[in-house]
């Protein structure tokens, strides 16, 4: 009783199927407690499951796919090329790697500001695999219940058949998976060749061992330890979310106070709300969390929690939606859908997408514009001038040439820039597919035809076979 409004509060009671969190007063970390999910099935759970097969067969299969006689995708660190579909990139394209890792990190501000951890709950490795893995055992060692009851029972031959084959899939899972990851950087049809006859190279073997390691470690066996402690996003994630930042909110002004009832039975009039302390919201949660106490740094945006509880409602002919997808000012206020999607296109929203907009349409106007052709013009210092013939100035530069593209080229060289200027030797050099060349060229002037000083020079280079390609780069002439 409040002794100023002698009004009763509702009082909040957790009635969840978890084992109590054991922690000593002597440490500064609790005693983990192994977590059961309920299997749980739902929209929300098939958009999951939906977003597992496309990550997963986008990159177990994408190493597999061919392009111009080579794999589609390949990062190959011998050659120091990265082959992606129809582009080449070379060490010095390094900057499209760093303007895409400013498009990534503007897309997850955007998408945390709209809708929090959307990324964490349908795309994030972390919990794909532990979908899968948590797939795995449910096939092999039951639903919740079961599961229970065998971590429970004694040792015996049965339950390590059943263990064993259950580590034994999750080995097999990591395993490829750690060798498809090595499979982007060694070409796979080299690799398990290689493989099968022993002969594969130590880095392949220690990288396809360690990233298979950490997935059956992280997926396994840390599950939501990792999302808890290790993940930093949980931690600063905060500095994104606003009161209009739609997350997984529990509706305490319809839920509360919570109780169980029969169904039918008109719990308005008894005082309760519409949640019926079943506590399946938090079996389902994998990271046990308990969604009623509020928007928790382990909460990491499945939804699995809605769809259990709309189960639930259905069952009690509730309407729907005592957890959803809402805002804290829209739960305070009462907003409908229109009022809740008006407050989510807001000030940071809205510059956080014209930004991205912005970065992605130069990103794809700099690859769509991108020359197969780079050149590089360097002028000989060792010799900045020299008197040939009695009638001309010489000047020495070295041209390194590269050809991005995937067939052999022939360019024809030509200078500008001073009267008379001309290239002394051949002025056509064939090229081979992704090659480097350096070639150098003597270019002649008459010793009349500029004053004394450095002059500016301009070596134009052009696709004999592809007229589009073309580079052209400015040096400079010196007249002694």
């Amino acid at each position: 009783m409040s002794e100023d409004s002698g009004t009763t509060k509702p009082r909040i009671r957790a009635k969840a199927r978890v084992v109590p969190i054991a922690v000593d007063d002597d440490s500064l970390y609790e005693v983990r407690q192994k977590v059961y999910p309920r299997a749980v099935s739902g929209v929300f759970a098939h958009w999951r499951w939906a977003l597992v097969w496309f990550t997963q067969i986008l990159y177990y299969g994408l190493c597999w796919l061919p392009w111009n006689d080579r794999q589609a995708v390949l990062f190959h660190l011998v050659e120091r090329k990265f082959y992606i579909f129809g582009w080449v990139f070379w060490p010095q394209d390094v900057f499209y790697l760093a303007v895409l890792l400013i498009i990534s990190a503007f897309s997850l501000f955007l998408f945390t500001a709209v809708a929090g951890r959307l990324w964490c709950g349908y795309a994030c490795p972390q919990t794909v695999y532990t979908e899968i893995f948590m797939w795995i055992e449910e096939k092999i060692e039951g639903d919740r219940a079961r599961r229970m009851k065998l971590d429970a029972a004694p040792a015996s031959p049965r339950k390590f058949a059943i263990k064993a084959a259950k580590y034994g899939a999750w080995g097999a899972v990591s395993l490829w998976t750690g060798i498809t990851f090595v499979g982007y950087f060694t070409p796979i049809r080299e690799l398990l060749p290689a493989m099968f006859q022993f002969d594969i190279g130590g880095w392949e073997l220690f990288w396809a061992l360690f990233y298979g390691g950490f997935t059956y470690l992280m997926a396994g066996v840390m599950r939501e330890q990792v999302c808890k402690y290790m993940c930093p996003y949980a931690r600063f994630q905060s500095v994104m979310f606003d009161a209009d930042t739609l997350t997984i909110t529990y509706d305490t002004l319809r839920g509360e106070p919570r109780g169980s009832r029969r169904k039918g039975e008109d719990h308005r009039a008894a005082g309760k709300g519409d949640c019926v302390d079943c506590g399946i919201c938090v079996q389902v949660c994998p990271t046990g969390i308990d969604i009623r106490n509020g928007l928790q740094i382990e909460c990491i945006g499945c939804a699995a929690c809605i769809d259990a509880c709309d189960q639930v409602m259905d069952k009690m002919n509730y309407p729907p939606g005592l957890i959803r997808y809402s805002t804290e000012n829209a739960i305070r206020q009462k907003w409908d859908g229109r009022a809740i999607l008006r407050h989510v296109l807001r000030p940071r929203v809205l510059i956080y997408s014209t930004a991205l907009l912005i970065l992605c349409v130069a990103f794809l106007w700099s690859l769509s514009t991108r020359s197969a052709l780079r050149v590089d013009v360097i002028k000989d210092r060792r010799t900045l001038a020299r008197e040939v013939e009695g009638e001309f100035i010489e000047n020495v530069y070295t041209l390194q040439m590269m050809n991005m593209a995937e067939r052999a080229q022939r360019f024809g060289i030509q200078v500008s820039g001073i009267d008379g200027a001309r290239i002394d030797g051949a002025s056509e050099v064939g090229m081979d597919p992704e090659q480097n060349r350096s070639l150098t060229l003597r270019v002649r002037t008459p010793m009349d035809a500029a004053p004394k000083g450095s002059h500016a020079i301009y070596f134009e280079v052009k696709g004999l076979d592809d007229p589009d390609l073309h580079a052209r780069e400015k040096s400079v002439f010196t007249m002694p």
